[in-house]
Formats: structure tokens, C-alpha cells, sequence
């Protein structure tokens, strides 16, 4: 049960995180490309990629923490059923150009930031 909840806790703060963040810069960026999703999938890549680091050096070992960390809060922060619906819109619009860089930099960015966090944290 309190595996439960610390993902629950967790995932609360993801959300509300990604929520605050991607509707700042995309206000501030004045653009109806999702720039806001974007940021927050990589940004939470590269916060995933930290926390594996630290792990991989004994760092964080509670089951509670990791799960809290993990799951939860990256999980309820980035947005894999957001980067899909946006993506379909913008195949949809036949906005190609605007998919292809939006595809490009979640998923090549996305791995190259879990990357440099794994390799910062270690």
C-alpha cells in the first residue's frame, strides 16, 4: 500500500509540474508548435537519466524513493499520450515539416538527454 501511494504522490506532482511548466512556455514562446511538451518530455529524460545515474552508484535504494522518483513523478511529468495526440494533430493538419522536427527532437532528444543525465550522475 505505501508503494501505492508514493507512486500516487508522485504522479500528483509530475502532473501539476508538467501542467505549471509546459503551460508557462507555451504562453512565453507565443507558438502553436507544442514547444511546452516537448521541454517537459526532455527535461524528464534527462531527470530520469540523473536518477538512474545515482542509482547505478547506490544512491536513492529505497524501493519507496525510486518508485516516488521514478514512476511517479517523471512518469505524471512527461507526457507520452500527449506527444502521440499532438503528433497525430499535426499529421492530421498535414503540418509534415512541424511533425518530423517535433518527432525528431522528442525521441532523439529524448534519448540523448537520458543519456547525458545517466552519464552527469555517474
Amino acid at each position: 500500500m505505501k508503494m501505492l501511494l508514493m507512486v500516487g504522490l508522485g504522479s500528483f506532482a509530475g502532473g501539476v509540474l508538467r501542467f505549471l511548466l509546459t503551460r508557462f512556455i507555451q504562453i512565453n514562446s507565443m507558438s502553436s508548435f507544442p514547444w511546452g511538451t516537448a521541454a517537459v518530455n526532455l527535461l524528464g529524460c534527462l531527470v530520469l537519466g540523473v536518477l538512474y545515474g545515482l542509482f547505478s552508484r547506490g544512491l536513492l535504494l529505497h524501493t519507496e524513493t525510486r518508485l516516488f522518483l521514478t514512476v511517479g513523478l517523471c512518469g505524471g511529468f512527461t507526457t507520452f499520450s500527449t506527444l502521440m495526440n499532438e503528433s497525430f494533430l499535426l499529421l492530421k493538419e498535414g503540418n509534415f515539416p512541424a511533425f518530423f522536427l517535433y518527432a525528431l527532437l522528442s525521441f532523439a532528444g529524448g534519448l540523448i538527454a537520458i543519456g547525458l543525465g545517466y552519464l552527469a550522475a555517474r
